[in-house]
């Protein structure tokens, strides 16, 4: 293992073998990808369409690991405080409350220490001293100045805090960063990263995934509702089926007691699949179940 480097997968095949094992199956692309993230200790973005396993993919890893898994989860107006830490101050207040006695520079010693300091994720996962697995999760959903900050955090893995000083990370955490590509992210940041496109899986991965997820779907019905997602994935919709939705269905259809794919069926439940009504229409249009 080279410096910085997790250590967690021992090769390719083996990353392959045990993400299989938490229920995660990954392309070879993946693996590799997954792999080199892990040997030489480089942040993984992830990109690609919402609902294709990016944010699963840390969980799995974490779950091999053993590994605790810290997420930020970034929206529009995420600041500092929220990613990295803030001060208790209402805590902060009533020691001070307490210490009426005490001139400023006793009280300010002690108000500034680890006791009244909340962590935020990015500071939780680079303090501890555990395994850890750092999802900074739609990370194009924060503004362009959380990204300097991330920028600071993943070169040298610390953090400093002028009250206290730098804390630097005694053990790296693996971190994947994901990405909808709803906003362009920095060249700077992208540098920092082994990146990771991932797509819709192709009809045969999807179908092992849903013979894994739903074990009880005849094989069949299986290739009907792979058939099916991918020619609703082919029209313009607003938002084309997740993989996750295209268990859901399948899930749907069981407790449905469908044996087959039929126009009533799909018309029924193509609720489960399509999140607005523009799809539906568009869809009811132009699908011809196979």
């Amino acid at each position: 293992m080279s410096d910085g480097g997790t250590g967690i997968f021992e090769s390719v095949d083996d990353v392959v073998e045990q993400l299989a094992e938490t229920g995660y199956l990954a392309s070879n692309a993946v693996a590799t990808t997954v792999f080199l993230a892990d040997r030489l200790g480089k942040p993984l973005l992830v990109e690609g369409p919402a609902g294709v396993g990016k944010t699963e993919l840390a969980k799995a890893v974490a779950t091999v690991a053993e590994a605790r898994l810290v997420r930020l989860q970034c929206y529009e107006g995420i600041d500092e405080a929220r990613a990295l830490y803030e001060w208790n101050h209402a805590k902060q207040l009533l020691r001070i409350t307490a210490g009426r006695d005490e001139t400023w520079d006793e009280a300010r010693t002690d108000i500034f220490s680890e006791e009244f300091l909340l962590p935020r994720p990015l500071l939780t996962a680079i303090s501890g001293d555990e395994p850890t697995v750092l999802l900074i999760d739609e990370t194009d959903k924060a503004d362009v100045e959380v990204e300097g900050l991330l920028l600071e955090v993943l070169s040298d893995f610390q953090v400093t805090v002028p009250e206290l000083g730098t804390v630097s990370a005694s053990r790296r955490p693996f971190v994947v960063l994901t990405s909808n590509a709803t906003r362009e992210l920095s060249e700077a940041l992208r540098r920092r990263c082994l990146f990771l496109h991932i797509d819709f899986p192709d009809a045969e991965l999807e179908q092992r995934i849903l013979r894994l997820k739903v074990p009880g779907l005849d094989e069949a019905l299986a290739s009907s509702v792979v058939e099916l997602v991918g020619a609703l994935r082919g029209m313009q919709l607003r938002k084309s089926p997740s993989v996750a939705e295209t268990i859901d269905w399948a899930r749907t259809l069981l407790a449905l007691g469908a044996d087959t794919l039929d126009e009533e069926v799909v018309r029924d439940s193509l609720g489960v699949i399509l999140k607005h009504q523009d799809d539906v229409r568009r869809a009811t249009e132009k699908l011809v179940v196979p």
